[in-house]
């Protein structure tokens, strides 16, 4: 490795360490900030919405702070009715989905004389998987407000709170993936295609453009000989793809155009075989297709990922977008994929398939036994 690669190197790991803790001291004051904001959120909905307070109210109190404390900033009458709503958005939600000392705040009081800022800190472990604290404390009050105002169901917010978190979005990437609707998007298919690509809108083609399983009805185990798909050598399920490409490009969808099976590259004296690689006129990119005719293996995808680096830099032309992967086999874990998946840093996804032989098992004990079908069948 060269001085300028070894200092480019540097920069990149220093330039995330930075990042990192940048993003977890803005963690630590968004928590405070949310806490404070759902307090007063809880005061207004309480006084405003039960209690005696006239016509106007909101907007006295806010002109009346604003000379109490120059300077102060998002006080506006406009934010302190963000804050009742994002309150009174979350109220029943937060008591059913967490176990939160007094976050719903039960009070039969019409009059709530004092606000409680440690409503959201008393989080303790929730009691469904599908909320993140750490997610919902991460994100910004602005991130939020956004979430609040665009969606409309609990399980659409806690989708876009955690990738938002996760994926470091902006409130401007945030709002973009609420408007192309990502969360009624998402594919079936295991993939880390949200966080990989940049773009929205081609991540959402991407998700669409990938099924979870793939019927190969063209490829018949009995007739090569052999009792389970398994048995029969990777090589040998190729050829019967590439032999059947037309059939397999219908199973994929439309706009893939085949380049050819074990495609080679080589690299500094090493060939590079890729199973089968397509083009995509959609999705504008290289997409790679390994198969596997065994139970998805962690190890795949390094291999997959390797291969995705050199048609990036050897064969995808300037103008077309990252090189996307599929590993194509048996059957996989879906949540072991996903858990897996999220570090490597290229498109990817893996998807199953069945063949003919592979029948449902509750219609195989509906009929005999093979020897007694070979009978009946003379």
């Amino acid at each position: 490795m060269s001085d300028l690669q070894t200092y480019v190197e540097a920069v990149k790991i220093i330039k995330e360490a930075i990042l990192c803790s940048q993003y977890r001291a803005a963690s630590a004051a968004n928590k405070e900030q949310l806490s404070l904001y759902y307090g007063i959120g809880c005061y207004v909905s309480k006084n405003s919405r039960e209690g005696f307070w006239g016509k106007g109210a909101i907007e006295t109190i806010s002109q009346q702070l604003q000379k109490e404390l120059p300077g102060l900033r998002g006080f506006s009458a406009a934010n302190i009715k963000f804050m009742r709503q994002f309150y009174e958005t979350w109220c029943e939600d937060l008591k059913s989905l967490t176990m939160v000392s007094g976050i719903g705040n039960d009070k039969s009081l019409t009059v709530v004389d004092e606000i409680d800022t440690q409503l959201l800190i008393l989080c303790e472990i929730p009691q469904k998987e599908a909320f993140d604290v750490a997610s919902f404390l991460g994100l910004g009050f602005t991130h939020h407000m956004i979430i609040v105002r665009k969606t409309s169901s609990l399980a659409e917010r806690l989708f876009y709170i955690r990738q938002a978190f996760a994926n470091k979005w902006s409130k401007e990437v945030l709002a973009a993936r609420i408007e192309d609707d990502l969360f009624n998007h998402q594919g079936e298919i295991a993939n880390n295609f949200i966080q990989k690509i940049p773009d929205a809108r081609q991540s959402l083609k991407a998700i669409g453009m990938f099924k979870d399983e793939y019927l190969l009805d063209f490829i018949n185990v009995e007739e090569l000989g052999a009792r389970d798909i398994e048995e029969v050598n990777e090589t040998v399920v190729e050829q019967t793809i590439v032999d059947n490409i037309k059939k397999f490009i219908l199973q994929f969808g439309k706009d893939f155009l085949f380049m050819g099976n074990q495609y080679t590259i080589n690299v500094c004296g090493h060939a590079h075989r890729i199973d089968l690689l397509f083009f995509n006129r959609e999705l504008d990119c290289l997409v790679a297709i390994e198969l596997k005719t065994g139970t998805f293996k962690q190890m795949y995808l390094g291999e997959l990922n390797g291969y995705l680096r050199l048609l990036d830099d050897y064969v995808r032309k300037p103008h077309e977008n990252p090189s996307i992967g599929i590993i194509l086999c048996k059957d996989a874990d879906r949540t072991y994929v996903e858990y897996m998946i999220q570090d490597y840093d290229k498109p990817m996804g893996v998807a199953t398939y069945k063949t003919t032989a592979q029948m449902d098992e509750r219609l195989k004990k509906l009929l005999p036994p093979v020897e007694e079908l070979e009978k009946l069948l003379g």
